[in-house]
């Protein structure tokens, strides 16, 4: 409910708000083109909301944090919503996480155990090369080996556990800070 109300806030100011902390965006709202705080994705299992809500805790622990939060979990999404591009509402959704991927200046990706995620895999396969993905993926995700490889082949980091995720995003927050304000200034800045 939180997120929903969050939601509707960026929606009714535009997302133009200058909240102090972390302020979190959820599709459909709509995300600003310019940004001068860090932005992060909060990619993975989500499973039409049968997996465990992981970006809740994330979102939690990053309250305080001058950043801005990519939730693609929605609270008013509709199963009923067929995964076809002729659907609006649909293809709403996915071209929301599309631009909210590319606009993203730190991806987590979360694979939970037990869950599916064919779409969070996807997402990865995009942005294994770019240098954005920081990636949990625990044993009993059906795909794991996957996952693994192609970490290791483009240079993904892995984290264990949600509190090692936390505790290597707080890492590039802080080194992104810089080239984030240099950016809104355009001073050059070297990207961490």
């Amino acid at each position: 409910m939180k997120q929903w109300i969050a939601a509707l806030a960026l929606l009714i100011t535009g997302g133009n708000a200058q909240a102090s902390g972390a302020q979190v965006y959820v599709s459909p709202v709509a995300l600003p083109f310019q940004h001068s705080r860090p932005r992060v994705f909060l990619g993975g299992s989500i499973d039409m909301g049968h997996a465990p809500d992981w970006q809740k805790e994330v979102i939690a622990a990053l309250g305080q944090e001058e950043v801005d939060l990519l939730n693609p979990r929605r609270a008013d999404w509709d199963p009923a919503w067929k995964p076809v591009a002729s659907e609006p509402n649909f293809r709403q959704q996915v071209e929301w996480e599309l631009g909210a991927l590319d606009s993203a200046d730190i991806i987590i990706m979360n694979f939970s155990a037990g869950s599916q995620a064919p779409v969070s895999l996807l997402e990865m396969g995009l942005h294994a090369r770019g240098g954005k993905l920081i990636v949990l993926c625990p044993e009993g995700y059906w795909r794991k080996g996957n996952v693994d490889i192609t970490a290791a082949r483009y240079g993904v980091k892995q984290v264990a556990d949600l509190p090692e995720l936390l505790a290597e995003l707080r890492r590039r927050l802080a080194a992104y800070r810089p080239a984030i304000s240099a950016k809104a200034a355009n001073l050059p800045a070297k990207a961490p």
